[in-house]
Formats: structure tokens, C-alpha cells, sequence
């Protein structure tokens, strides 16, 4: 009974260039994914750099700010 329900969604063509347009798609999918990752990993890492600037800058100025009360 399993291999019956299982065996209704499985559709092998005769014709194979019915997988043409499916290939298709699947690449362009693909790429697109590939592109979407690798921005949000520039993206990233330039918000990286700048909330590292940002906790330098907080310190450096909490470090100033130390300094001047024991003055």
C-alpha cells in the first residue's frame, strides 16, 4: 500500500525534453540563490566593519571619559 501512494507522485516522461524547461528553471533558482547568499554576505560583513568602528569609537570615548573624572 506504501509504494502505491508513494508510486502516484513520481511522473518519469518518455519524452525527456520535457526536462528541459524544469532545468532550466532549476538553474536559474540556483543562481539566483547563489547571488542572494553571496550579497547578503557583503552585506554583512560591511555592517560588521561598521558596528566594530562604532564599538571602538564607544570605547574610546568611555576611555576618555574615565580619563578626565580621575584628572
Amino acid at each position: 500500500m506504501k509504494h502505491v501512494v508513494i508510486g502516484l507522485f513520481l511522473y518519469f516522461p518518455d519524452d525527456k525534453s520535457e526536462y528541459i524547461p524544469a532545468a532550466i528553471s532549476c538553474a536559474i533558482f540556483l543562481l539566483a540563490a547563489i547571488f542572494t547568499m553571496r550579497f547578503i554576505i557583503r552585506y554583512s560583513k560591511k555592517e560588521e566593519l561598521k558596528t566594530k568602528q562604532l564599538e571602538e569609537r564607544i570605547a574610546q570615548q568611555q576611555n576618555k571619559a574615565k580619563n578626565d573624572t580621575f584628572s
